[in-house]
């Protein structure tokens, strides 16, 4: 089984990519499931029900969140209709949407999204590691593969979350920081890791806004409004593929056999 991840899409540049070569990536290489997150879709900050609409239309099949998950009002009435558009699990309990999606991949296969956020440098939410327990405990034995997204801003917290489900799901993904890592590897129980899959939008600024208004911040320290930034479109993801025919781990779900980063770019 080969499953495609994006990393965070910022603005109309990430968008634009994402149109331009993702079911091109999927055929050629024939990628069975697309994950991706998309809360920094809509201009740099939250994502809208169209942007949502849009970019499920590409072909990814599920889309993650993060800390910018509820930027945009409009999104807290559409997100419970839409169960592939998730927002981290470990928001405190009574927000509207889930954390957890379980569908079926294009080639028969159970699946299943968790996402989740930190809390070092960023909102105090619930605990995610005890979340991750409580929202495991919810996915049928028939799911073959268990993907995570970690949305959190230091790779110790990432790192930690990555061993503390080792052998339990199929792979850990750190989203947030926008800038790829390169620690891609396969942990010991089989489960597939990277602190950070990167950004796909505009490489042209800081982390894909401006970085005129960036800099003017670290310099003055006053209030500044970010807008998305120009340049050269790239669009960072990570391919994981599952050994199917090898042992299930422990808690019986597919072991990645490998995780490869992939980088597509456009002028």
């Amino acid at each position: 089984m080969k499953i495609l991840f994006i990393g965070d899409i910022v603005g109309s540049p990430g968008r634009q990519i994402v149109r331009d070569r993702l079911r091109d990536i999927v055929a050629q290489r024939a990628i069975d499931l697309v994950i991706a997150n998309g809360e920094n879709s809509a201009s740099g900050f939250g994502i809208t029900p169209r942007l949502a609409q849009e970019l499920l239309a590409t072909g990814i099949d599920v889309l993650t969140g993060g800390n910018h998950s509820w930027d945009r009002k409009e999104i807290l009435e559409y997100m419970p209709h839409e169960p592939r558009l998730l927002r981290p699990a470990n928001f405190p309990e009574g927000n509207v949407g889930s954390g957890l999606f379980v569908g079926t991949a294009k080639n028969g296969v159970k699946f299943a999204v968790l996402n989740l956020m930190g809390r070092v440098f960023m909102t105090p939410l619930d605990d995610p590691f005890r979340k991750a327990d409580s929202e495991l405990a919810k996915v049928p034995p028939d799911v073959a593969f268990i993907l995570v997204d970690m949305h959190a801003e230091t790779t110790s917290e990432k790192l930690a979350m990555g061993w503390y489900l080792d052998g339990r799901v199929t792979a850990v993904v750190g989203t947030h920081t926008h800038v790829a890592t390169a620690d891609e590897h396969v942990l010991p129980g089989g489960t597939a890791f990277i602190c950070d899959v990167g950004m796909s939008g505009p490489h042209g600024g800081v982390i894909g806004m401006d970085r005129e208004g960036i800099i003017k911040k670290f310099i003055d320290g006053l209030p500044a409004r970010f807008e998305v930034a120009s340049g050269e479109i790239q669009m960072n993801c990570v391919l994981i593929e599952t050994d199917d025919e090898g042992p299930r781990s422990a808690s019986g779900r597919l072991k990645a056999h490998s995780i490869e980063r992939l980088r597509f770019r456009i002028d």
